[in-house]
C-alpha cells in the first residue's frame, strides 16, 4: 500500500528537471541571441549583443517555463487517474 498523501504536486525529481530545463533553455536563448547580433554587427557591438542575449534568454526561458508547467500538470493528472 502506498502511504503517501494525496497531492497534485509533482515529484521533487520532476520539478528539478523542469527547473533545469528552463535554465538550459535560457542559456541556449542567450547564446543564440548573442550569436545572431555578433554575426551581423560590425564595430562596437557590446550593447546590442547584450540586449540580444537578454531578450533571447528571457524569451526562451519563458517559453520553456510554459512547456514545463504544462508537462508537470499532465503528470499530476496522470497520477490522479492512477490513484482512482
Amino acid at each position: 500500500m502506498n502511504d503517501r498523501p494525496l497531492s497534485a504536486l509533482p515529484s521533487r525529481t520532476a520539478r528539478v528537471v523542469a527547473f533545469v530545463s528552463v535554465l538550459v533553455a535560457g542559456a541556449a536563448g542567450g547564446t543564440i541571441g548573442y550569436a545572431l547580433v555578433d554575426v551581423q554587427c560590425t564595430g562596437e557591438c557590446a550593447v546590442p549583443s547584450g540586449i540580444a542575449m537578454l531578450v533571447g534568454s528571457v524569451s526562451f526561458a519563458a517559453g520553456m517555463s510554459v512547456v514545463a508547467v504544462l508537462g508537470l500538470r499532465a503528470m499530476g493528472e496522470w497520477r490522479e487517474r492512477g490513484d482512482q
